[in-house]
């Protein structure tokens, strides 16, 4: 029985210092997901749900996002991004999506 916890305890030692599989560039390429392209607005994960029996469990909040295209002076064609609605509304408050782009610093020839 010692020898089986003996053995047991070494095969967990050595699988803690095996070395771990890095992950190749690729894997991280650039899938931004659930983020407004315009504002960089971001899911909140440290929402909480008060349950029926009051256990307190986490929950995530995403943002209101939707896919709009905007007609870019600039560029002379449409440029279709993911914005929250406070990014459309942002847009609209600012003219156009080249106003909104400058004063955020997007660079729309990416998209």
């Amino acid at each position: 029985m010692k020898v089986l916890i003996l053995l047991c305890l070494l095969a967990s030692v050595a699988g803690f210092f095996a070395p771990h599989a890095i992950p190749s560039s690729s894997s991280t390429a650039l899938s931004a997901g659930r983020v407004c392209q315009l504002l960089g607005k971001r899911p909140n994960r440290k929402a909480r749900v008060v349950t029926f029996s009051h256990r307190r469990i986490h929950k995530v909040q995403d943002i209101n996002l939707h896919k709009r295209s905007f007609q870019s002076d600039k560029l002379k064609r449409k440029v279709t991004l993911r914005l929250s609605t406070k990014g459309i509304k942002t847009v609209e408050k600012y003219g156009s999506i080249d106003a909104a782009a400058a004063k955020f610093g997007l660079d729309l020839s990416k998209f």
